[in-house]
């Protein structure tokens, strides 16, 4: 305890930098994702072809093997092939990024594809062209399960962030690496504490700000249901 009153700076530093390379990754595997998602869905559309589906299924199968692969060798192994240092947060935060993917694409797939079909074409009977059904029915409609896949990545990349610590990046698992190297139990504790509630408190705010975005989820039991599914498919997944 004395360790970390002493430090509190250093906690509060390793979670600034911690949070710094942690939320690109959230944020931008979602926005590419619904765009995967969306060409995945049109490729499996029923009435489409074999090949198309086979196309479609092939895209989500590809994205979710990403997450197999072993999260240090491919820190290492990032630089090379993009050009930066090996200790450059740029690399971790692409790394992310890729798993981010591998559990949001077949989210946003199962999303959109949970929209009921009567839904979709009655509003392209009251004129709704393509993009607007998609951004006006389709996706907000997918909300729920769109939800449950972000949660999981949050919480997933906020646990993996740690391990760029081992190339000398700064984080909260920086904590880790010094205070096994230093024997400082406490500041081993104080990392894996943070990295928890930070976990905590993003995924709270991401339930808040679903109830706030979609208040018609509240009265859409089926939604949550579908939701739940998913997230606990994701959660064994990771």
């Amino acid at each position: 305890m004395n360790w970390i009153l002493s430090n509190l700076d250093t906690i509060s530093d390793a979670t600034i930098a911690h949070l710094a390379i942690a939320i690109p990754p959230i944020i931008i595997s979602f926005l590419v994702s619904i765009p995967i998602g969306w060409v995945v869905v049109r490729l499996q559309r029923p009435g489409g072809s074999r090949f198309a589906a086979g196309l479609g299924s092939g895209i989500v199968t590809f994205a979710g093997l990403l997450y197999a692969i072993p999260s240090l060798a491919l820190f290492v192994a990032l630089p090379g092939i993009i050009g930066t240092s090996l200790q450059s947060p740029v690399n971790v935060i692409i790394s992310l990024t890729i798993y981010g993917l591998a559990l949001m694409v077949r989210s946003t797939v199962d999303g959109l594809t949970s929209v009921d079909a009567a839904t979709k074409a009655a509003s392209t009977a009251m004129g709704y062209s393509g993009v607007q059904r998609f951004f006006r029915v389709e996706l907000p409609l997918a909300g729920p399960v769109l939800l449950a896949g972000l949660r999981v990545v949050t919480v997933s990349t906020i646990s993996l962030t740690t391990v760029g610590a081992v190339l000398g990046i700064q984080s909260l698992g920086s904590l880790f690496t010094d205070g096994l190297a230093r024997g400082i139990t406490e500041e081993i504790l104080s990392g894996i504490v943070m990295v928890l509630v930070l976990a905590f408190v993003l995924d709270g705010l991401l339930v808040a700000l679903g109830r706030l975005v979609m208040p018609w989820t509240r009265r859409a039991p089926r939604s949550r249901r579908t939701a739940r599914r998913v997230l606990q498919r994701a959660e064994v997944a990771s």
